[in-house]
């Protein structure tokens, strides 16, 4: 079960960077209801991210550091700089999409470039986390979030 749901995170976030990718290519084109569609859908899917994730973290628990111990302190500090990146690109997104659904569309079109950015970054950072935890190396033992957060 607990790699089943790490798939699917990863899935949802992968899939809402693509989506969003091809809505940026859309509103770059003037296309502008299928980049709204896109954006939405990507958006969507980002929130199916949090809410797998959340669900896994309170069913499951989170997977710590499996790998060589001489790794587990810039995996720790990698790990830490993707939370706190995917916590900027949650905050941006609400903010940039309120201002489409405003139709305040000379500030929504100030934020978006900034916000799909971070959430690019966010994206990859989070692939290689779950590379690093379930691929490249074996999985460490499932904890709470806090732990393995701080690598305990």
């Amino acid at each position: 079960m607990l790699l089943a749901l790490a798939y699917l995170n990863e899935f949802f976030i992968l899939a809402s960077a693509a989506v969003m990718a091809v809505g940026w290519v859309y509103i770059r084109r003037g296309r502008v209801e299928v980049h709204r569609r896109l954006m939405i859908t990507g958006s969507v899917l980002a929130a199916l991210f949090f809410v797998s994730y959340v669900a896994k973290t309170v069913l499951v628990g989170d997977t710590t550091f499996g790998g060589p111990e001489g790794w587990r302190q810039p995996y720790q500090v990698f790990l830490q700089i993707h939370s706190v990146l995917a916590t900027v690109a949650a905050v941006l997104g609400i903010i940039t999409l309120r201002y489409a659904a405003k139709q305040r569309f000379a500030v929504h079109r100030k934020w978006g470039p900034w916000t799909v950015v971070t959430w690019f970054i966010t994206a990859a950072t989070g692939l290689a986390v779950f590379l690093l935890l379930y691929i490249v190396f074996p999985p460490g033992p499932t904890t709470s979030v806090w732990h393995a957060w701080a690598g305990h």
